[in-house]
């Protein structure tokens, strides 16, 4: 794992963005796993206004509320259209949202599952944090062998999402349908984002502390090809930052991205 602390949250969006578009330049058919969230806006703002194509890609979204249509404004499958899709080339047939509205959630969950391996698996996975401490919405004590499901959401998870349901944490539904762990891990390469104050203790405890299933983010740790870009607010309570910078600046995949 690699930690990139950059000096502000424009400079952390920019770089993940910059990581996103050279993956595509390399494979243009890659298959990319998204994710939502307030900071990912700025980002797929970024990836819109550098107008790198997506017209070979195929993408999957880590997670879909359970109970809402993919046409509710507050469903993930809305936010990926607003925010990304409907202002790139990809083809709608090559992006996928878990189905949150579907009656049988099993069979979902498994469809889904094959959907990816189909693909040939996820080339590159794109990870937030949430104040919980899950990456999807593998809340704690998820499995770090779990493969995509419904889970139950924390109270914490429920009032950090409740600004896009009025600001009132009980309108926020329940249940979510999120890729697991597992799936997760199997992905090639694994890029978290995490910026601003509030994510400051999380963001250690999953980089820097044990591994451990009440914090789903820390499996991260055990991935093989794994960068965690943060803005300094983000980076505060980090003990090891001397290290990380030191090798963001002496490392030569990263001389592209130092300016």
């Amino acid at each position: 794992m690699e930690v990139i602390i950059r000096p502000s949250t424009e400079q952390a969006v920019d770089l993940v963005a910059r990581l996103i578009i050279a993956r595509l330049k390399e494979k243009p058919d890659a298959t990319l796993g998204l994710a939502t969230g307030r900071t990912m806006e700025r980002l797929y703002a970024n990836l819109v206004a550098s107008g790198v194509s997506l017209a070979q890609c195929r993408t999957f979204n880590l997670d879909e509320y359970i109970g809402l249509e993919p046409g509710d404004p507050n469903s993930y499958r809305s936010y990926m259209q607003t925010h990304l899709f409907d202002h790139v080339d990809i083809d709608p047939a090559n992006t996928h949202v878990p189905d949150g509205s579907a009656s049988d959630l099993k069979k979902a969950a498994e469809t889904y599952e094959q959907a990816i391996l189909a693909a040939g698996g996820i080339d590159l996975q794109l990870l937030g944090i949430g104040e919980a401490g899950h990456i999807g919405f593998n809340e704690p004590l998820s499995s770090f062998m779990s493969r995509t499901r419904d889970k139950s959401l924390t109270p914490t998870t429920r009032a950090q999402n409740a600004e896009m349901f009025g600001g009132n944490p009980e309108n926020v539904p329940k249940r979510a349908l999120t890729m697991g762990v597992g799936t997760i891990l199997d992905a090639k390469e694994l890029v978290l984002l995490a910026t601003g104050p509030a994510k400051a203790a999380i963001v250690a405890k999953a980089v820097e502390g044990p591994v451990t299933s009440m914090v789903s983010a820390s499996a991260i740790q055990m991935h093989p090809n794994c960068k965690v870009v943060v803005d300094e607010a983000a980076a505060s309570a980090l003990s090891g930052r001397d290290y990380y910078d030191f090798v963001f600046q002496n490392e030569p995949e990263w001389e592209d991205y130092r300016t």
